[in-house]
């Protein structure tokens, strides 16, 4: 059973969701079970793998007993093996506040939101370890086209913010492919160690650096790396709460993962990095930029979820400068905020699910008197709100702490990464305790309307997993040094 645990890691969800179309259409309770059951299994399944891989080292399961390179290879590294984790434990998580959601959003249409969920989710887990090139793409096709039906299953402009956003994924998989082509009419191989071991003697072509450009749009296209990042608003905004408590933590943390994957598992540092410095430098400066444009428009937002996805627009500039500033405190930071950046989005979500199903509607207007009617939900929410700004002990902290060091390590060429890292701290202080005042201080006096509401936390199914995640932020947060020598050491690529 534990050589074949990778293969199960994927194939729960994806086998579980067939039969949630099926069963789902004549009982509605079981597309709960199913869903939580199989990802449970998946949970269970890849924390196993995880630990499997930092005993004995990476696993290499071939699909179908074609061996590599011409047959399909799974790799689990130990980075993969994290995201293998990650991508597990958030998707569990959300799901218990995805059953309450859609079947308030979507009465009756339960069991095909959860066909496409689960589908969506086995994608995930599929790109973090193919070892292959071109399967890496039909499962980012995988991915989007689930995505974008999940997002037009929404009320009101749902369906034109996810005809945006298949416009920009059509793009970004298109860019994707030609650098595959570029690669493969190069090398004549699709599987990444063996592209990784012929490209050497080539690196001085301009086809090879053309195709390297093709991959890397392709990917910051997907995680909406400004000003890549036209489709991420209204898409995460407008789509059912049920879709944005998945696709929120995860969709942009894998593709930074995908873009790390690249570097290292297809081309090398040595190209990437510090072959065309003057490159380096300019993504740096671009992420920085990305950081500070993507706070600014975040302080506009008068709408939660909307502020959320332009925090998360920013937050993709931190993980791509921390990449791209090359040094083992900066890529430590990266890999460490991918998971710290997953969990904080997943609880604020969560949050905003909660927010969304008691009233109606995630305008900050709405939003008075809220620490009082919904307790537990704002304690929670306050934890996850300081994560994202680094208050300590909590996990946004340590993340960002790593990534100053890298910048500063990096030398005067990057203290603009730096700046642009604690201005937006500063500008999620602003935001969050803006929320705060509006919640906490304000509609509770003597002519407010909300010392007259009762007391309405969110429901069972979405406050467990809110209290989980907010527990995660605290605890990852308190064992950093662990984590980190642990999990994140093991889990840098060779060479850092």
């Amino acid at each position: 059973m534990t050589s074949n645990l990778p293969l199960y890691v994927l194939a729960a969800p994806l086998l579980t969701a067939f039969v949630v179309n099926l069963a789902g259409r004549f009982w509605r309770g079981s597309v709960a079970i199913l869903s939580l059951g199989a990802l449970l299994f998946s949970t269970i399944s890849a924390v196993l793998v995880l630990q499997q891989v930092l005993t004995h080292g990476t696993i290499h399961y071939t699909v179908g007993g074609w061996q590599a390179p011409w047959g399909i290879e799974l790799v689990i590294d130990p980075l993969a093996a994290l995201m293998l984790a990650l991508i597990s434990v958030v998707a569990l998580l959300a799901t218990f506040s995805a059953l309450a959601s859609a079947r308030q959003e979507l009465p009756g249409r339960e069991h095909l939101f959860f066909t496409l969920y689960l589908i969506l989710i086995s994608g995930l887990l599929g790109l973090a370890v193919t070892g292959d090139a071109f399967n890496l793409y039909v499962l980012l096709e995988i991915t989007s086209i689930t995505t974008y039906c999940l997002i037009a299953m929404g009320k009101g402009r749902a369906p034109l913010a996810s005809f945006n956003y298949i416009i920009m994924g059509t793009i970004g998989a298109c860019f994707y492919l030609l650098g595959v082509g570029y690669l493969y009419m190069l090398t004549g191989s699709l599987n990444m160690a063996d592209i990784q071991s012929i490209l050497p003697g080539m690196y001085g072509s301009i086809s090879v650096a053309t195709a390297f450009a093709f991959l890397l749009v392709g990917v910051w296209i997907k995680m909406a790396f400004l000003p890549l990042h036209g489709w991420l608003p209204n898409a995460y905004t407008l789509a059912p709460s049920s879709t944005s408590v998945l696709i929120a933590p995860l969709m942009t943390k894998v593709a930074v993962f995908l873009m790390i994957r690249i570097i290292f598992s297809i081309f090398s540092p040595d190209y990437a990095f510090f072959q065309h410095v003057g490159v380096q430098h300019l993504i740096v400066w671009a992420a920085a930029l990305a950081i500070l444009i993507a706070s600014g428009l975040a302080l506009a937002q008068t709408d939660l979820k909307r502020m959320l996805s332009y925090i998360i627009v920013a937050e993709v500039g931190y993980m791509v400068g921390g990449v791209w500033l090359a040094n083992t405190a900066a890529m430590t930071g990266a890999i460490l905020h991918i998971v710290n950046d997953a969990l904080m989005t997943l609880c604020l979500f969560l949050a905003a699910s909660a927010i969304v199903y008691r009233l109606g509607d995630s305008k900050l207007a709405s939003m008075k008197g809220l620490y009082r009617r919904m307790p537990l939900t704002m304690a929670a929410f306050t934890i996850g709100a300081f994560s994202m700004i680094g208050v300590p002990p909590t996990a946004g902290f340590f993340s960002k702490w790593y990534l100053i060091l890298g910048g500063i390590e990096a030398g005067s060429w990057a203290w603009v990464y730096v700046a642009a890292l604690l201005i937006s701290s500063l500008v999620n202080a602003v935001l969050f305790f803006r929320i705060i005042e509006i919640a906490y201080f304000q509609g509770g006096g003597e002519h407010g309307h909300s010392a007259e509401m009762p007391r309405q936390e969110a429901c069972a199914w979405q406050l467990s997993p809110l209290l989980l995640s907010a527990v995660a932020l605290l605890a990852i947060g308190l064992a950093a040094g662990p984590l980190v020598e642990h999990l994140i050491i093991p889990a840098l690529p060779a060479g850092f």
